[in-house]
């Protein structure tokens, strides 16, 4: 039995308990502890085998070791699946700065003339004889009667 979970053994504690059920059977678990606090939950299954002394004598030791085997193939697929992941992020943000990169040397390389004819006018300066205000600034003189107190025309 304990040859069979040396390679559980070899990165995690297991911790082993046996309950006696009734006269005839025996209840063993087998539970591997967390090695981080971040480790998947699936290393942490236990496993109970429950059965008569005899029973467990003859088939514990080949149960364990197909559970061992499960257990370390089900480590390596999810480190695998972690490596992957971080190397897919790492190339999603290498691609993003290339991209961003890209954007601003193309900014700096041309940038952007605004054509002559859309260029905004000037604003004419009203003439300081007209003596109105407005938004629209007008070059001949209002006769003297429509304007107020104000200035504003009315």
């Amino acid at each position: 039995m304990f040859v069979e979970l040396m390679p559980l053994l070899a990165g995690r504690t297991v911790l082993i308990t046996v309950a006696k059920v009734d006269d005839k059977t025996l209840r063993v678990n087998v539970i591997p502890a967390l090695v981080k606090a971040d480790d998947n939950s699936a290393l942490t299954t236990p496993l109970t085998f429950t059965g008569s002394p005899e029973e467990l004598d003859a088939e514990l030791g080949k149960y364990l070791a197909g559970y061992v085997h499960t257990h370390q193939q089900t480590a390596s697929t999810l480190a695998e699946a972690k490596a992957t992941m971080a190397a897919a992020a790492k190339a999603a943000q290498e691609e993003a700065k290339r991209k961003a990169e890209e954007r601003r040397k193309a900014s700096k390389k041309s940038p952007v003339a605004a054509p002559a004819s859309s260029a905004p006018a000037e604003p004419v300066p009203a003439s300081a004889s007209t003596g109105t205000l407005g938004l629209f600034p007008t070059t001949t003189p209002e006769p003297a009667a429509t304007q107020s107190k104000g200035g504003l025309a009315l």
